[in-house]
């Protein structure tokens, strides 16, 4: 009996993990709508929403990262003849 008891809890455990990451996915997908308008009113505005989105992405490197990223892009654009 007791077997069947942990098998009880353990299921209990287990849908609760489950209806969590449910409600979290459909946050996810509520603020990933939000973040599409905020973009579809920006591009409206006239701006640039890869650049935008290049931007944010930059943001959340830190400042050495980023330099040594943009570092060897110069030195690739370099060798290609592209500057």
């Amino acid at each position: 009996m007791e077997e069947n008891s942990v098998e009880n809890v353990a299921a209990a455990e287990l849908r609760q993990f489950i209806e969590r990451i449910e409600r979290l996915e459909e946050e996810k997908a509520a603020i990933a709508s939000d973040i599409k308008d905020v973009m579809g009113e920006a591009k409206g505005r006239g701006y640039d929403t890869k650049a935008i989105r290049t931007i944010i992405r930059l943001r959340k490197k830190d400042a050495n990262e980023r330099l040594e990223e943009e570092s060897i892009l110069q030195t690739y654009m370099a060798a290609l003849g592209m500057e």
